[in-house]
């Protein structure tokens, strides 16, 4: 099977890992206004992150996102945690991660990339740069970057 980059060919399945209701609402106002072609999906913790990526419960059926955004301090599971299962598990630690973050610590900065995090980014303040970040980290992983098949990647893990 030959992988591509997914282009303008069809909208990105995107997940958004964010407790922080403002956040979550700039995010969504940010990919509005840069125009993206993504489904922009959230949970509020990283339990619900797994399972999400599982589909497990009330998320049995759900489409596995291309491409994770993920924030560090939630509530029941934090980013560490969450980021910690996907990469021992064989279904998903294929999928890219990208922690969305407001913390600019070297030592969760660090941790995060120690636990095989693909970027990290801090959150701009104003909406204006917030817009420009949304529109360059999803332009790369989307356009960019050459990204597994959820369905393929399974079935090929070790």
């Amino acid at each position: 099977m030959k992988l591509e980059p997914l282009g303008n060919s069809r909208i990105a399945e995107i997940l958004l890992v964010d407790d922080n209701d403002d956040d979550v609402f700039l995010t969504r106002e940010a990919f509005d206004a840069a125009s993206l072609r993504v489904n922009l999906r959230h949970v509020d913790n990283g339990e619900k992150c797994l399972q999400y990526l599982r589909g497990q419960g009330a998320y049995g059926g759900v489409s596995k996102p291309e491409l994770i955004l993920l924030d560090l301090h939630m509530p029941v599971m934090d980013g560490y945690e969450v980021l910690a299962e996907i990469v021992k598990d064989d279904k998903l630690r294929h999928l890219p991660v990208v922690v969305l973050s407001t913390s600019y610590e070297a030592a969760d900065i660090h941790k995060m990339y120690g636990l095989r995090c693909n970027s990290y980014i801090t959150k701009p303040v104003d909406f204006e740069n917030f817009v420009k970040v949304i529109a360059e980290l999803t332009g790369y992983w989307l356009t960019v970057v050459v990204i597994p098949d959820p369905l393929s990647s399974a079935e090929m893990a070790p």
